[in-house]
């Protein structure tokens, strides 16, 4: 029998929370700082790849395993976990997640040997899975109706704003007292909005009860396997060169520490001049948004080899690639939200497993490509492959339909 999203009974705070949007822009903005935790850690890892990797004595590519082992954890931790807690108010399991971050962190920072790494990254993996699948519609659920695509906005703003302040920090800090101080400073950064949160956010009840049978039902759809293959190609295009975007910079533009934090710096708020930009846009205009987005990230990859040799060059260029990778997140999610809406947190669930799992691929095979040729090489296949991701968006058609509903349980 098909199943489909189901509806638990009412609750007065589900109630109070549709009519008046109860928490309010306080709660968003924990909320938001929890997805800036998130990142920020998610990514470190690329700022500060060349002195992990000499600490343990490890390849780039072996390196590398640290962006790979989250997503692929993350891909599977993203259904498992929002089906286990399909029934939780959604401000407990967010404040459980933050706790784990925490704890993944701090064992990041006082790791003992690369194995422990591996360790945390696995944590942080089940943290991301699960905190973007429950946590990425509850934006428009703490404001008013009239305000809740300003308050998506400001949520999908932490991701860029994780490379504008998160991975230059780290860099920076790493460059003074030694990369562990990064992770020590994100253990207590997630801890402080673990506070802002339980304060700010109200008890949230699930609105929709998803199961293994509503994510097996959206799989059927034409609009969910366009987003799925568009978000595959784009992800595995970006992460599998930007991933190995600092050892490009050192070795092809001969960049140190200094210049290459003032670079991702650059990169960051680009990305978030991106995601603001389409966050404006993609609802209504998604196919031409986000084909504009993969069309320049395409573009940027492929002549970075070329004219990103110097400064100069690579900050032009990353500069673009930050506006054009800073509309991925939303541009995605919102085609796999129109292709559901009827079931968002199921939505969100196979955005957030297809967007991991991807990352981890891309970083992976970056990595393979890295340790066997050289950075400049894993741009061209990254700007190859954003190429691919341009004809599938060129070919999905004018609009994302709505995937049928069907027949639903009380």
């Amino acid at each position: 029998m098909a199943s489909t999203t189901r509806r638990p009974p009412t609750d007065p705070h589900e109630r109070l929370n549709r009519r008046t949007g109860q928490g309010g822009w306080p709660a968003v903005l924990a909320v938001t700082t929890g997805v800036f935790s998130l990142v920020t850690t998610e990514i470190l890892p690329i700022g500060l790849l060349t002195p992990i990797g000499a600490t343990f004595r490890i390849s780039d590519g072996t390196a590398g395993l640290m962006m790979t082992l989250p997503g692929l954890v993350a891909a599977v931790a993203a259904p498992l976990v929002t089906v286990a807690t399909r029934r939780a108010d959604r401000r407990t399991v967010l404040g459980a997640l933050l706790l784990l971050l925490t704890l993944a962190d701090l064992l990041n920072a006082l790791a003992p040997a690369y194995w422990a790494v591996l360790v945390a990254r696995v944590v942080l993996g089940l943290v991301i899975g699960a905190f973007w699948s429950v946590g990425s519609g509850l934006a428009a659920r703490l404001v008013p109706a009239h305000r809740q695509g300003r308050a998506t906005t400001v949520f999908f703003t932490a991701v860029p704003l994780g490379s504008v302040l998160g991975v230059p920090a780290g860099v920076f800090l790493g460059s003074l007292a030694g990369w562990r101080a990064a992770f020590l400073v994100a253990a207590a950064l997630t801890l402080l909005t673990l506070a802002a949160l339980l304060l700010s956010l109200p008890p949230l009840p699930p609105l929709t009860v998803t199961d293994l049978g509503v994510l097996r039902g959206l799989l059927t759809g034409r609009g969910i396997r366009s987003g799925l293959a568009v978000t595959f190609l784009i992800v595995l295009a970006h992460f599998g060169s930007y991933t190995y975007v600092t050892p490009f910079l050192e070795t092809s533009a001969h960049a140190g520490p200094g210049p290459v934090t003032v670079l991702l710096l650059g990169y960051g708020a680009a990305g978030l001049l991106g995601n603001v930009l389409a966050g404006g846009r993609a609802a209504g205009a998604l196919r031409p948004v986000f084909g504009t987005a993969v069309v320049l990230l395409a573009a940027t990859t492929l002549l970075m080899p070329l004219l990103g040799t110097g400064t100069p060059g690579a900050a032009v260029l990353l500069t673009l690639w930050g506006v054009a990778y800073g509309a991925v997140p939303v541009c995605s999610l919102n085609w796999f939200l129109a292709a559901a809406p009827h079931a968002p947190e199921a939505a969100g669930v196979l955005f957030t497993s297809s967007f991991q799992a991807t990352l981890s691929i891309g970083a992976l095979t970056g990595g393979l490509v890295v340790d066997r040729s050289s950075p400049a090489t894993v741009m061209v296949l990254g700007g190859a492959v954003a190429l691919l991701a341009a004809a599938v968006v060129a070919g999905s058609g004018h609009r994302v339909r709505p995937e049928p509903v069907a027949g639903r349980r009380g």
